[in-house]
């Protein structure tokens, strides 16, 4: 039986075939009191969050995911909805270290990873970390930044640590990323390069608030609760963000949900006899083998969120745009014709069977 995908214009595809056994992986189930424990951490940091951030349960769930899973998270919106403050929040429940960087056009990558300065007191250099050695990182209008101090993030997004003058420094763990872009502004800006969006585990979108969402943040900000200086209630410590890493590690995500992910993955990049030629001339590339591994972490994570021991093959459909829209990248000719990247996704996803 074939490895590959069977096309969904086959009258009778035969189910996935088994994939491998992972050597080393633990089979056993979490106790309960494994999950007790990561649904009451998770609790804490959900009423935290909830006390200065109105509505933006996708977000939320974004958040998490990405900070469970260990990985980075892109968020692009207008300006104007709480990207800044949901990160901010975030990292004070977790009562971890956060800086905020906000780039421009002349920001230098010694201005985010550090530099050597020179000493005369001592005739030696001496190094100052910058702002990236923090827990929680928030890089504020990541586009407006050059091309030369974005590929700076690259080593401590993917290697988790920067070298200043030869040396290596490891950045503190949990290690968080938060970018944030504009999308409706273009002077100034310097598009990110593929290599550097694929190092992002999810990209969201952040929506406008309802109108009763915007009601309540009215009456937030006349009581003060979503003053700077007012700290959330809760908090957990860093100790807490590892168990729930090292839990979510252990969610079992059965072989046949992990041959889906490799078939979406497969069909990205072999779309045409899937979803047919007419759409598949708007894909220009397909999605790197990052974007299964992304599916594995963050599926997992959201199943520990739902207070799941096991992944379903809907947590693997629910994370479909937050993984895919900024891997599977469209051609100028989709852009000109109106067809966006979650339209090809969900047409990808229609076409592999379920397991």
């Amino acid at each position: 039986m074939s490895e590959f995908p069977i096309p969904a214009t086959t009258s009778s595809a035969p189910p996935p075939p088994p994939a491998p056994a992972i050597p080393g992986e633990s089979t056993a189930p979490l106790s309960n009191d494994d999950l007790a424990r990561a649904q009451r951490i998770l609790k804490v940091i959900s009423d935290s969050y909830a006390t200065k951030m109105v509505g933006q349960d996708r977000l939320r769930m974004s958040l998490l995911v990405a900070l469970i899973a260990g990985g980075h998270i892109l968020l692009e919106s207008v300006p104007g909805l709480a990207k800044t403050t949901a990160a901010s929040t975030l990292a004070d429940t977790v009562k971890a270290s956060f800086k905020r960087i906000q780039c421009t056009p002349d920001l230098l990558p010694s201005d985010i990873t550090g530099s050597q300065i020179y000493d005369a007191a001592t005739g030696s250099f001496r190094t100052v970390l910058g702002p990236v050695h923090a827990n929680f990182v928030l890089l504020d209008e990541i586009n407006r930044s050059s091309a030369k101090t974005q590929s700076a993030m690259l080593e401590a997004m993917q290697e988790r640590q920067t070298t200043i003058g030869g040396e290596v420094h490891p950045l503190p763990r949990p290690f968080l990323v938060i970018a944030t872009q504009n999308p409706i502004e273009q002077e100034g800006t310097y598009e990110l390069p593929e290599a550097q969006m694929d190092r992002f585990l999810l990209k969201a979108i952040v929506e406008y608030p309802s109108p009763a969402e915007e009601f309540e943040i009215l009456n937030r900000i006349d009581s003060g609760a979503l003053d700077p200086d007012r700290h959330v209630p809760g908090a957990i410590g860093l100790d807490d963000v590892h168990d729930l890493q090292d839990i979510a590690s252990r969610v079992h995500i059965d072989p046949a949900i992990r041959n889906y992910i490799v078939q979406l993955a497969y069909v990205t990049r072999n779309p045409a006899p899937y979803i047919g030629e007419e759409r598949a001339r708007f894909i220009k590339y397909g999605a790197s083998p990052r974007a299964s591994i992304a599916f594995l972490q963050a599926s997992r994570a959201l199943a520990l969120l739902n207070g799941r021991t096991h992944v379903l093959p809907e947590d693997v459909r629910s994370l479909r745009h937050l993984v895919l829209r900024h891997r599977v990248l469209l051609t100028f000719e989709a852009e000109a014709e109106g067809v966006r990247s979650e339209d090809i996704i969900d047409q990808i996803f229609a076409s592999v069977p379920t397991p």
